[in-house]
């Protein structure tokens, strides 16, 4: 970890998932990128997609991107133009 803490990526997923829950956009977009990458979690497309439309529908431009971007790689072209 940083700071020469101790690295808790469950602990860290659920003080995301809790401030996912009370609306925060930087929660959701955090979890889209565990998630899509598969850092630490197991990797889930699903869950991601999920965590970067909430994000995005919140205002978070990176979140909104990555959408374009996961749409674009899939061949939803016409999808992922709409997010860039």
């Amino acid at each position: 970890g940083t700071y020469g803490l101790k690295k808790d990526t469950t602990r860290a997923v659920e003080l995301y998932e809790r401030a996912a829950e009370l609306g925060s956009k930087e929660a959701h977009y955090n979890l889209g990128v565990l998630y899509a990458d598969g850092t630490d979690v197991e990797r889930d497309m699903d869950k991601a997609m999920g965590h970067y439309e909430m994000a995005a529908v919140c205002g978070h431009v990176s979140a909104r991107f990555n959408l374009g971007c996961t749409e674009y790689e899939a061949g939803n072209f016409d999808l992922a133009l709409q997010h860039f």
